[in-house]
């Protein structure tokens, strides 16, 4: 009695290594070619090695699945040798091993073979975009940084210690340098959306999108911009105070990933603050909605190893600082020294306040006013990059907004508390 249902999961397995074979071996049918120099692997050999894969490792484990692998390479081989095209590539060669695999795969794990197949058609599918991509569009530049990228998310990261260490046991290696990967993978969205948005939708959307690479600069290259071309003070302006959004939504998710309890109590905050940012920036943008611009402002590169290093060091030093004001002075302590972080970085100093309630050394209430602290005195400094940017015009108009959205965060905070 128990061999029928064992029988019907099997022949569901060979199912989905059949279906997946098929799937793989349809897109490799459309691109095998004609005449002598076509690809000699199409839709049926691609879903008979599929099932190759299945059978051999049901029948006889990983030894015949080895063995099978290994004579479908050496035949893989000879059918290369003989092609006579110039340049035949070995995508369909590798595609086809991994087809084998992914039938065996199927076996055991059908859910993650079948993603696997439909990730590995996608890929095939997007062959020409792809390349063009790479080719055409991706930078020599924008390519080394997305390196540095991955060596910090895949080999400093996994080799942090994840304890508090140093003076006071302010320093969490780990948490300093997820919070830093956190920051440049939001600045890298933000670029790669300024990228694909460029000019056309003006500067308030790019605006809002390179405030995720740095408010401040924003701000400082708004005013520039409007300095230069009065005509666009509206648009500049709507901007600015729109790359304040992007300064609360990162602020909500270094929260969100070092002390839940934290963003809780200030939720209601950063809505508000979040909410008048938008309400601002939509009302000039709707003044200046018909206004043409040149050219999108830059934003420099996605990831960069001299600020990623900066910012870890300003965020360990204020975390060490904020630390050690809290042991000597207590709360007061902690509020002065979020305060003055927030003049370099407001996220920064939020974190460092928020690592001090994930350790149990300052309660969520006692948090709040230090991280408001930081977010007012970055306030500040973006106020001062924007007088010395931008014109009177363009000063007097966003002066205003910054405040409004400072004044919204610590009303939304008291309705909180």
């Amino acid at each position: 009695m128990n061999s029928i249902p064992t029988t019907e999961h099997v022949l569901l397995h060979y199912g989905i290594a059949l279906g997946l074979g098929l799937l793989i071996g349809a897109e490799r049918e459309r691109r095998k070619g004609v005449g002598q120099t076509r690809s000699p692997a199409g839709i049926r050999t691609f879903a008979i090695c599929s099932l190759m894969g299945a059978v051999s490792l049901n029948l006889g484990g990983p030894v015949l699945l080895a063995t099978v692998l290994v004579s479908v390479a050496a035949l893989l081989v000879m059918s290369y040798r003989l092609t006579q095209e110039s340049d035949p590539g070995l995508t369909t060669e590798a595609v086809l091993l991994l087809t084998l695999l992914l039938g065996s795969l199927a076996m055991r794990e059908p859910t993650l073979a079948s993603g696997l197949a439909v990730m590995v058609t996608i890929l095939l599918t997007i062959r020409a975009p792809l390349h063009r991509f790479v080719s055409t569009i991706l930078s020599e530049t924008e390519l080394n940084d997305a390196l540095i990228f991955g060596a910090a998310a895949l080999v400093v990261l996994p080799l942090a210690p994840d304890q508090y260490l140093g003076p006071f046991d302010a320093l969490n290696p780990r948490t300093i340098w997820k919070i830093v990967l956190l920051i440049l993978s939001i600045s890298a969205i933000g670029y790669i959306l300024l990228r694909v948005i460029g000019p056309r939708f003006g500067l308030p959307i790019a605006g809002l999108v390179s405030g995720f690479v740095s408010s401040a600069a924003t701000i400082g290259a708004m005013g520039t911009r409007a300095a230069q071309e009065p005509s666009l003070v509206g648009a500049a302006v709507a901007g600015a105070v729109l790359s304040t959004v992007a300064t609360v939504l990162q602020m909500a998710v270094v929260l969100q990933a070092t002390s839940q309890s934290l963003l809780t109590a200030l939720w209601v905050s950063l809505v508000c603050a979040g909410v008048t940012a938008t309400v601002y920036g939509v009302i000039f943008t709707l003044k200046s909605i018909r206004q043409q611009v040149p050219n999108a402002p830059e934003v420099g590169t996605p990831f960069s190893i001299q600020t990623a290093l900066v910012f870890a060091a300003t965020l360990a030093a204020v975390m060490l600082f904020a630390a050690a004001l809290q042991q000597w002075m207590g709360t007061t302590g902690v509020i002065a020294a979020a305060a003055m972080g927030g003049f370099v970085d407001t996220h920064s100093a939020a974190v460092s306040v928020a690592s001090l309630v994930a350790a149990g050394k300052l309660t969520t209430d006692e948090a709040v006013l230090p991280v408001l602290a930081g977010l007012t005195t970055n306030t500040v400094t973006k106020i001062v990059v924007a007088v010395f940017a931008g014109d009177r015009r363009f000063v007097g108009a966003i002066i205003p907004g910054l405040l409004l959205v400072i004044l919204a965060a610590w009303i939304g905070a008291s309705f909180a508390l």
